[in-house]
């Protein structure tokens, strides 16, 4: 036995061997005994500290704890250039480099924005027929409704760009991005409530407890920073706090995975992220000292328990100590020109706010963060359809534009992939008093999303419904394709990134999922 420093403690060190006793066997045993034992054998003191003698456990340790002479090398208090995800990962080449995923929470209206349909004006009023509505599953609020009257688009529509684009007047700085966009608008999910629904993008799954499309990411692909988190969560809701929905953690949790790989939450009040100011009469030097002691307590105890969780913890006290220089100037706006800050709209320097989100959000990625996760609620309009659904526009599609824009005159939008959409659309029928409906049901039989960046397609439209916007005439993309897409153009296969719990080998899109190449440029 040797020792090594880690810090101010010495660890053991033991030759990497096993003991017969140790070694699996199948002679005599039935096939459960020797998993078991073999799962026995892959956990024993003895193989851990071997694999840290061998140094790749060591090799791990030095690059977290990079402030100590782990390795008997010179201290480096440089920052690190990132960690690697799974080895044999990216699958493939990617096209994009880093996410930002506009999620737009309550269910934005496609009929009223994207999808316009003149027979909803030709039979405004008039029921939906019974012949296009057959068996669709509704939400508890509509479905055992006896009036199902045509509500048409509440503003109107008009063709934008070149490629000439129909999209609604409400939405005139994306419209202008029409060329850059891919309009898809044949989504459809199973889920007709809200936290099932976001549940079921964001983590393959309508219950919660799967890792989020996020921690997936961070998982096979790894980081390309070590001053600030893999995923960043912000989240955001409508000024009149009109929508109820409720941001719930597991929508960017790791689930099963381990817990390093969840997102991390940046605060809409206070502090962007707390606790990171040392107390009072706390140096900087003093911290550091600190950290480096409970940094070589904690390598011991995961040397003799082998927990991820314990590797977790030393990952995120390292990554906390240098957000507290990383997050300050993050925050710090005085280099962004003045028409930078006009292009993200007048709440731009507000705290909290959708544009101010969006503006770090581009910083972020500048920084190396792979996905970005803005969350708004407020698109949930049941009976506020006419004065709401505008004011949500006003509030956030000029700033999901400007981060488009800022990203292509930064030359960063063709490696960034940019999707904007929410769990599902809304009824093409009003909801309310059928003789003046006043708002629109939960739909997800079909609704529309749009793309950007990343290997994208732009300037086009994909898949299409029918004259009432309620059945899904040509191209499907179900949720699960959604997100075989979205990590295709990542670099990755879907059916290959795995991981195994319960005995069994889970992915992001469950079972399920095609790559839409009509979505590929």
């Amino acid at each position: 036995m040797t020792t090594i420093k880690v810090g101010r403690a010495l660890l053991p060190v033991y030759a990497a061997q096993t003991s017969k006793s140790a070694r699996p066997t199948t002679k005599g045993k039935n096939m459960t005994t020797d998993v078991h034992e073999q799962n026995v054998a892959r956990v024993t003191r003895r193989q851990l500290f071997g694999s840290v003698a061998s140094g790749i456990g060591m090799a791990a340790l030095a690059s977290l704890l990079k402030h100590d002479n782990v390795l008997g090398a010179d201290v480096d208090h440089k920052p690190r250039k990132g960690a690697p995800g799974r080895p044999g990962l990216p699958h493939h080449a990617p096209k994009a480099k880093r996410v930002v995923v506009f999620w737009q929470g309550g269910g934005p209206s496609h009929v009223d924005l994207f999808d316009d349909k003149p027979k909803l004006r030709e039979l405004s009023g008039k029921d939906i027929p019974d012949s296009v509505r057959g068996t669709t599953r509704l939400s508890k609020m509509s479905s055992d409704y006896r009036k199902w009257p045509c509500v048409p688009a509440i503003k109107p529509h008009t063709a934008y760009g070149r490629c000439g684009t129909t999209m609604s007047e409400m939405l005139p700085n994306v419209g202008a991005l029409a060329d850059d966009i891919c309009l898809v608008r044949s989504m459809h999910t199973e889920a007709v409530n809200h936290a099932p629904g976001v549940t079921f993008f964001m983590t393959g799954a309508q219950i919660p407890g799967r890792p989020s499309m996020g921690a997936w990411l961070s998982y096979g692909l790894g980081s390309e920073t070590d001053n600030l988190p893999t995923f960043v969560v912000m989240t955001s809701s409508d000024k009149g706090k009109t929508c109820g929905q409720l941001f719930f953690d597991y929508y960017w949790g790791s689930g099963f995975l381990p817990s390093r790989y969840q997102g991390v939450r940046f605060q809409n009040t206070g502090d962007l992220v707390p606790y990171l100011t040392n107390p009072p009469g706390v140096s900087g030097a003093a911290r550091r000292t600190l950290l480096d002691d409970i940094a070589a307590m904690n390598a011991a105890h995961l040397a003799d328990y082998g927990d991820p969780e314990i590797d977790t913890r030393i990952a995120q006290y390292e990554m906390a100590f240098r957000m507290q220089s990383s997050v300050p100037e993050l925050v710090d706006f005085s280099a962004e020109t003045t028409g930078t800050i006009e292009r993200y709209g007048p709440d731009a320097l507000n705290k909290g706010t959708y544009a101010n989100n969006c503006l770090i959000a581009r910083r972020l990625l500048e920084r190396g963060v792979r996905f970005v996760q803005l969350m708004h609620s407020g698109w949930d309009q049941h009976s506020n359809l006419f004065t709401q659904l505008e004011q949500q526009c006003v509030d956030t599609e000029g700033p999901s534009a400007a981060l488009v824009k800022d990203l292509k005159d930064r030359g960063m939008l063709d490696d960034t992939l940019i999707v904007w959409g929410g769990e599902f659309g809304r009824t093409p029928f009003g909801q309310g008093n059928p003789a003046s409906p006043e708002g629109r049901d939960h739909f997800g039989k079909a609704y529309s999303w749009w793309l950007a960046g990343g290997g994208v397609k732009p300037g086009t439209v994909y898949g299409a419904t029918d004259d009432f916007g309620w059945n899904i005439t040509e191209n499907p993309v179900h949720v699960h394709d959604m997100q075989a897409t979205m990590l295709h153009l990542c670099g990755i296969d879907h059916k290959r990134l795995t991981f195994r719990y319960q005995g069994r080998q889970y992915r992001l899109t469950d079972v399920h999922g095609e790559v839409v190449t009509g979505l590929l440029s």
